[in-house]
């Protein structure tokens, strides 16, 4: 057997300090945006903001979808049930970019451009909740602490 060998557990790789800490991290960085924004979906401007871009039954389902980002963010920062939370994060994302953000309905170039980003925004968010549901939360979670 090799003596550089790199040490298997659990048929992963053993992970260093540092790399658990910078997807501790990237988990932060990636759940900050969900647990800021989602207090916003219980106020009236952004329920009738909701509402006048169609979004059905805004009333509720402008709060219920605060309750999912907030749920979905907790769950992916904490790295409790982090799989769950990703697709929690899924579930809101898709409707959430497709009703709000229809750049290419827009006329004013500038809005047309502002949507379009806030678009990607929301479609590159969307790939690294699906990277999070199928890979999890990875070292230093509550998942991990669990597994063990």
């Amino acid at each position: 057997m090799a003596t550089n060998s790199i040490a298997i557990s659990k048929d992963l790789e053993a992970i260093s300090f540092w790399q658990g800490a910078v997807v501790v991290l990237g988990r932060f960085f990636f759940a900050l945006i969900f647990l800021f924004a989602a207090p916003n979906h219980f106020t009236k401007q952004t329920i009738a903001f909701s509402a006048s871009q169609g979004v059905p039954l805004a009333s509720i389902s402008v709060p219920l979808s605060g309750v999912v980002a907030i749920a979905g963010g907790l769950s992916i920062l904490l790295g409790y049930r982090a799989k769950l939370g990703a697709w929690l994060i899924v579930l809101f994302l898709i409707p959430v970019t497709l009703m709000l953000h229809k750049f290419w309905t827009v006329t004013d170039p500038m809005m047309a451009q502002i949507q379009m980003i806030l678009f990607m925004k929301n479609i590159s968010m969307l790939g690294g909740a699906l990277l999070v549901s199928q890979f999890g939360a990875g070292p230093f979670s509550l998942d991990a602490r669990r597994s063990r």
